[in-house]
């Protein structure tokens, strides 16, 4: 059976950023459970940040960017949480190769996860084509992300 990663508030874990879980009950993820083994992470709580926590955006919608070097991510208290935000996708890929995991179901939106929407670092709910820190990383590394809105082309890349 194949591993897929997938967010751990997308499984009913309680890590997002608001302190809720965003679980998926579809019968297209359930039959994502059935097919792979599921191996779950938050790489925000795993960079080291607490739940709940402030809201952060990327300052400069771009995932890649803050993985090079070229952008932040801040917290709506304008607190730079850049570090914590590299460190869990680090460990997150880290936990990819561990694991020899190809596919991975994320957050779309988040600023770690998402992986075509990413809030545009204004904090004014605005939604703009990019991707998160941890999609950019694992995406550079030959991982192939999808979103829970994208799970039968996860199932279909799964069953290749």
């Amino acid at each position: 059976m194949k591993k897929v990663l997938v967010s751990a508030c997308l499984m009913g874990q309680k890590v997002r950023y608001d302190g809720n879980a965003l679980t998926q009950e579809s019968e297209l993820f359930q039959r994502l459970v059935e097919l792979a083994d599921i191996v779950t992470l938050c790489p925000e709580v795993a960079g080291g940040l607490p739940t709940p926590r402030p809201p952060a955006e990327i300052d400069v919608a771009d995932g890649g960017a803050v993985v090079a070097g070229k952008g932040k991510v801040i917290s709506v208290q304008q607190i730079d949480v850049t570090g914590h935000f590299v460190s869990g996708a680090q460990k997150t890929l880290e936990l990819c190769k561990q694991h020899n995991i190809k596919i991975a179901i994320l957050t779309e939106s988040s600023p770690s996860c998402g992986s075509t929407l990413i809030y545009n670092g204004q904090f004014a709910g605005t939604k703009v084509s990019g991707h998160g820190v941890t999609t950019a990383l694992l995406r550079q590394h030959g991982i192939t992300v999808f979103s829970q809105f994208n799970v039968e082309d996860a199932l279909a890349a799964l069953e290749l």
